[in-house]
């Protein structure tokens, strides 16, 4: 299905923002370099197109999935990113929603990868060691003790050496690099090898050294990849990742890595300190920077954006929380877990060290473990495997029969963890082509955004010299290159306030827009300060000059059908907005939250379908959103 795209913005260029490759538009010509604007790509003189995609997700090969019994290949993962059906382990089809991906990448954890599969082999000598014995089936109390088994070992970095079985590791990575590379068809899909580092910190928990905060990150190849991979087992310190990464990309391998989940790594993703404890130095910034460029938003597991304790003026700030350790009921510590406030610190730490390690763009993934992500809050399937694989099981409807809620009580997955849980998300890179060296560049550019789940388009752009009428210039994509960054990019110091081209569109398979919203972040008397801009209304209305809120446009969500207004909202919003409150003497990061008009979460319409209430445990509505990459204003 073609996706909307309204015709004022065609007008503007088609180039710039259609899903074709091998468009050509010669007003797009390359930036001028002045003092006052630091250009970050090497594409604008080309066309670039939205590419939408998922750089985390799970197969068989995944000790966690595999124990979940999930039995996909990464096969499976390109098949149903192509838009073929895929079975999910409880027996049911699932396909993606909408249109194909544009890019994908298996990342299967890489400790242990492929050992759960053999060790489940009658024919493989892994099913005699002891360890393998009566650890597989369904039952939910033992698949669960058996992920308790093998995540602490993968936690801890110490192996089990009975089944510690590198050579059996090393052909499953290399059987995932040449299945990516048979996949990949340039212009249609591309395919990354991947896989995930699993790091996870511990001992901070009254000596229970399973709790611990989450270090994950997916570790992505643009084109070659090495024959063994570099996983927790090797080593749990992110920062000998790096080293390796470093490694491997002088001999001609190059990856970034791309943390995630946050939200629940218990302070300790963006902390003040190494992962030893140590204070930062300039070049631990830069080689940060230079192995992570980008960090994922959102998935299924929460919105890493902010909290409410810490945006505490953002109305929006609730949105998807989800707090609990993994696999634990305790809840992560709120400072160093979000990204708002990291590129807060990122600043701090840029005037004391002299480099901002979390200088980085957005993107939002699945975390699937059953080769594809639930992106419809319509058609949600959850992650796991056959634990959250009904609407029972993830809590969202009363258990038995039930047709009320009280008196229920849920085991503690269906109370702390699944009903938490979000239809959420995906990748979106700006480049010239769909082709591997083109969305990599796209992503070590930053040039990218999340969405949580519908493929809204949106762009930014700031500048010191837009005309207040180029947001309705034919020529705005390329003018906006010329005079100013996109997403991702720097502005160097300047007396005068830097304005903002900001463009998002529709999916036309979600709800209509509702707002854009610009979210300013500084550094003030050593703490991160930050405030909230709407800077475009729909339906005609205007930001209230004292407040910068948009009126309330009236579209409401009837929860006995989870129908929406049909009259509300916006197919497209755009604007040229300049900070009301610069001050060229303050370093400040910028980035754009679009919002849709409410609809019905997925754990509503479980409940719907089900004529049962929706849990009270959460909102029973949400407004889906994309975030943009910042813009960093840099005043030294």
């Amino acid at each position: 299905m073609q996706r909307f795209l309204t015709a004022s913005f065609m007008a503007l260029t088609i180039a710039a923002c259609s899903n074709g490759d091998n468009k050509t538009n010669s007003s797009e010509t390359a930036p001028e370099k002045t003092s006052q604007v630091t250009a970050q790509s090497s594409a604008e003189n080309l066309p670039m197109n939205a590419y939408f995609g998922e750089l985390h997700v799970h197969t068989k090969n995944s000790f966690d999935a595999y124990i979940f019994n999930v039995r996909s290949t990464p096969d499976d993962v390109y098949r149903f990113a192509k838009g073929e059906t895929v079975r999910h382990p409880a027996g049911y089809d699932i396909k993606i929603w909408g249109d194909p991906l544009d890019f994908v990448a298996t990342t299967d954890h890489g400790a242990y990868m492929g050992i759960l599969p053999a060790m489940n082999d009658p024919d493989s000598p892994l099913s005699k060691v002891e360890l393998a014995q009566g650890m597989f089936g369904t039952d939910t109390e033992v698949v669960t003790a058996a992920f308790g088994k093998m995540g602490g070992s993968i936690r801890s970095g110490k192996p089990y050496p009975e089944i510690y079985d590198r050579e059996l590791i090393d052909s499953t990575w290399q059987n995932a690099v040449a299945t990516a590379d048979k996949h990949y068809e340039p212009g249609k899909l591309t395919t990354f090898a991947g896989y995930e580092y699993t790091a996870v910190t511990q001992g901070k928990h009254g000596g229970n050294d399973f709790i611990g905060g989450n270090l994950h990150r997916n570790v992505i190849f643009e084109d070659s990849a090495p024959d063994r991979l570099f996983a927790t087992l090797d080593s749990v310190n992110p920062e000998d990742l790096w080293d390796w990464m470093d490694t491997q990309r002088a001999a001609g391998n190059d990856s970034i890595a791309i943390p995630h989940n946050s939200n629940v790594s218990d302070g300790e993703m963006f902390d003040l300190k190494t992962f030893d404890g140590n204070p930062m130095t300039k070049a631990y910034a830069e080689q940060r920077l230079r192995n992570e460029p980008i960090v994922e938003m959102t998935q299924v597991k929460g919105t890493s954006e902010t909290h409410p304790a810490l945006s505490p003026n953002d109305e929006w700030a609730d949105f998807e929380i989800y707090e609990y350790l993994l696999s634990s009921t305790v809840k992560s510590k709120i400072n160093g877990s979000y990204i708002r406030e990291a590129l807060g610190r990122g600043l701090a730490i840029e005037a004391d060290v002299g480099s901002n390690p979390y200088k980085f763009g957005l993107i939002g993934a699945s975390d699937s473990h059953v080769a594809g992500g639930a992106f419809d809050e319509k058609d949600y399937w959850s992650k796991v495997g056959i634990l959250d694989a009904t609407p029972e099981t993830r809590g969202s409807i009363p258990p038995d029969g039930k047709k009320s809620w009280e008196g229920v009580e849920l085991p503690d997955h269906a109370t702390y963890w699944f009903p938490y849980w979000g239809a959420s998300g995906l990748a979106a890179v700006w480049a010239p082509e769909n082709t591997r060296e083109a969305i990599f560049g796209g992503m070590r550019r930053k040039e990218t955004y999340a969405t949580t789940g519908p493929r809204i388009k949106v762009r930014m752009f700031a500048g010191y010299n837009y005309d207040a009428d180029i947001i309705n210039d034919a020529d705005l994509i390329s003018k906006a290159y010329t005079g100013g960054v996109p997403m991702g990019g720097d502005l160097s110091a300047s007396s005068k306030a830097p304005s903002f081209i900001v463009w998002a569109a529709r999916d036309s398979l979600s709800a209509p827009l509702q707002r854009l919203q610009v979210i300013k972040v500084w550094q003030e008397d050593g703490a991160p300060k930050e405030k909230l801009y709407d800077i475009a209304c729909s339906d005609g209305g205007l930001p209230d000059p004292s407040t910068h809120r948009c009126p309330d446009n009236g579209a409401r969500v009837d929860l006995s059908d989870c129908s929406i207004s049909q009259d509300k909202g916006d197919p497209e919003l755009k604007t040229l907005w300049t900070d009301p409150d610069f001050d060229g003497s303050q370093s400040a990061a910028y980035y754009v939250r679009v919002l849709e008009n409410p609809t019905c979460r997925w754990s509503t319409w479980d409940a719907l379908r089900a004529g049962t209430p929706p849990t009270p445990k959460v909102k029973p509505t949400l407004q889906e959103r994309a975030y943009t990459s910042p813009i960093w204003y840099n005043a030294q």
